[in-house]
């Protein structure tokens, strides 16, 4: 019998293909008021806008400025899914599998979501964003909450996380966490989580729910 009855996903670069798309929205901002760190893209990946903006940006000017700018360019973005995410999860449910977005974005960047790619919001029961949980990853606080809501042990839930926060907020908060090399690369993450893959077309991801 299958032990996990709930599946935990984190959103950009795990469920949705928009890693590239934030990469070069977070590069631009970063060469404009931090030269100083050529990597500002990848340093605040996974962090919420609050912890960036607290961080890097406690001039609430530039934080109105960034906000607008960041608004406009999620209302463009794709949000393609990443190779074999829709079937993955559609398979998940057919088996009577709980599945949840546990995401560090916030609700109105999902109404974006919403709006361009309705079909994405079907696939879940629930979605988590930044304003339901008081610490974000690395922190467990996300993945906690999303085992409380279903109402069922960590055991029972298994994370799936592309970004090295996302991978440590699911190992702390005990639950099995698979690593999808989709931002980094497989050896980079392989010691944060429990199982890699590329992507969802990876057919030993059924294995753990047969």
């Amino acid at each position: 019998m299958n032990k996990f009855k709930v599946a935990l996903f984190d959103l950009d670069g795990t469920i949705l293909d928009t890693e590239g798309e934030y990469t070069e929205f977070w590069g631009g901002i970063g060469r404009i008021y931090h030269p100083e760190m050529p990597d500002f893209a990848s340093v605040i990946k996974g962090t919420t806008l609050t912890q960036i903006f607290s961080k890097y940006f406690p001039d609430a000017d530039i934080q109105e400025s960034i906000t607008s700018k960041l608004d406009e360019w999620e209302k463009g973005m794709q949000y393609r899914f990443v190779d074999g995410a829709e079937e993955f999860v559609s398979f998940l449910k057919s088996r009577g599998v709980k599945t949840a977005i546990v995401t560090s974005s916030n609700e109105k960047k999902m109404e974006s979501v919403r709006l361009k790619s309705p079909s994405i919001m079907r696939l879940f029961d629930k979605v988590l964003t930044s304003e339901m949980f008081s610490h974000s990853k690395p922190h467990p606080d996300c993945y906690q909450l999303g085992a409380k809501v279903f109402g069922v042990e960590k055991e029972q839930c298994i994370v799936f996380e592309d970004a090295f926060t996302g991978l440590q907020a699911g190992r702390s908060a005990g639950m099995f966490t698979v690593g999808l090399a989709t931002t980094n690369s497989p050896d980079s993450i392989r010691d944060k989580c429990d199982f890699v893959v590329d992507d969802f077309t990876d057919e030993r991801l059924k294995d753990f729910f047969i």
